[in-house]
């Protein structure tokens, strides 16, 4: 299909001065041709002319008689020649409304169709029509040369108006594959942000039932602490004491000598193992510094006077959390808590 491009200014002006030319001596005939056709009338009206008339008598009557016997159907054309130029100039007027349209449906879409210029020159067709209206009008005229100035511009007119539109149309199916692209995109990053929406909930389910299960176990391992029934001081709160009792201990959980000194280690660190010692900012209490206390009550109701209560369910917390006494010292030792 053409496009704009094929439409320079240079072309049609070369085109229009050519057609201009050629309706030059159609309008000088016209002018001729209607100055015959008023005196052809006015002799026809005259009186009878007189014998000394002679030769020019015999002329006027000759411009009468030709005036009057061309034959006039339509406009002084004859019918078969007035169809042609009904459907000429009716194929011209479609043209010029169709040029029209498109430049007006170029304006609504707002979209850009690769020109500029977007209105179809209809002068040159407009004047033609108007020659062409002129010459039917006027017996032995070149009115077949009018019809064609008419047929040829209608013919750039519409060649002009199809390259329009065959533009629009292409711009149009363009904005609807952008538009259908977008569409794409956006449901593309709607689908992958609920995807990660789910994966995200599903990562934190799971660290909820994760922490679940570790507090359950914790409390499990706390309720099967229990005093042991041998080995343990039924009497003195010494630090001493309390070691000696510990160190009787060990052997429920088959620890050795080595294990014991991590563990005098960690509690001299976090009681100096005072079966009533108290951190009176965190509430911590005993000698294995229980937080709160009361966790200790599990071991014995005791708990508060008892370092072999408080001994028994400090091995069982290390044993559970850590595995042994010199694994909760190397946690403390790494972190100033166990």
């Amino acid at each position: 299909m053409p496009t704009d491009s094929n439409f320079t200014p240079a072309r049609r002006t070369t085109r229009a001065a050519g057609r201009r030319l050629r309706r030059r001596p159609f309008l000088v005939a016209s002018t001729i041709t209607a100055s015959l056709a008023i005196a052809a009338s006015a002799t026809a009206m005259a009186p009878a002319p007189s014998a000394s008339q002679g030769t020019d008598t015999e002329l006027t009557y000759a411009l009468a008689s030709f005036s009057t016997s061309m034959p006039r159907t339509f406009g002084g054309v004859a019918s078969d020649t007035s169809a042609d130029i009904e459907t000429a100039i009716a194929k011209a007027e479609a043209a010029i409304a169709a040029s029209g349209h498109v430049t007006s449906d170029i304006a609504v879409s707002k979209l850009e169709i690769g020109t500029d210029d977007t209105v179809v020159d209809t002068s040159d067709l407009e004047d033609a029509i108007d020659h062409l209206e002129t010459v039917e009008q006027i017996p032995l005229l070149d009115i077949q040369g009018a019809t064609e100035d008419v047929v040829a511009e209608t013919a750039e007119v519409t060649e002009e108006t199809s390259a329009l539109r065959g533009q629009l149309d292409a711009a149009i199916e363009k904005e609807k594959e952008r538009k259908a692209e977008a569409k794409r995109k956006a449901e593309a990053k709607a689908k992958a942000k609920a995807e990660a929406e789910r994966k995200a909930a599903e990562e934190a389910a799971a660290a909820e039932a994760a922490a679940e299960a570790e507090a359950e176990a914790a409390a499990e391992v706390e309720a099967s602490v229990s005093v042991p029934t041998s080995g343990v001081a039924a009497s003195g709160t010494s630090a001493a004491d309390a070691q000696a009792t510990a160190r009787a201990m060990l052997g429920n959980y088959g620890w050795g000598d080595d294990q014991f000194s991590c563990l005098v280690s960690l509690w001299n660190k976090e009681s100096g193992w005072n079966y009533q010692a108290s951190n009176p900012s965190s509430g911590a209490y005993g000698i294995p510094q229980a937080l709160p206390g009361s966790k200790m009550s599990t071991a014995g109701s005791d708990w508060q006077t008892n370092p072999a209560t408080q001994i028994a369910w400090g091995l069982g917390y290390i044993d559970g959390r850590y595995g042994s006494p010199c694994g909760a010292w190397g946690h403390s030792q790494s972190v100033g808590w166990y």
